[in-house]
């Protein structure tokens, strides 16, 4: 159900209201009981959370499991890090007792 935003005419009084969409319009202000409430048009926020959406359900191919890829990369790029930065370490000691 969408969160529709209402503003009366009369005294300013601004509200959100959770409605069906098929529900009518309010028109009675709760703060001031004048006729004059308004639905306003607002931008709507919502979230996909979960599984069941584009990312994982509708793809084909090499690209259907793009989620559990990036993380198994992002951990592979997490070792290659680790083993370069040993190296690294490593070298100058080399060079320092080879000199």
């Amino acid at each position: 159900m969408p969160i529709y935003e209402y503003e009366c005419k009369a005294c300013g009084h601004r509200m959100e209201k959770l409605q069906k969409i098929s529900a009518d319009p309010l028109k009675d202000c709760p703060a001031c009981q004048s006729d004059g409430l308004e639905r306003l048009v607002s931008a709507a926020g919502f979230r996909l959370a979960g599984g069941g959406w584009y990312e994982t359900d509708f793809k084909t191919g090499s690209k259907k499991n793009l989620v559990a890829d990036g993380k198994t990369a992002s951990a592979d790029a997490g070792k290659s890090s680790d083993s370069s930065a040993t190296a690294k370490s490593i070298t100058p000691k080399d060079k320092g007792a080879a000199a």
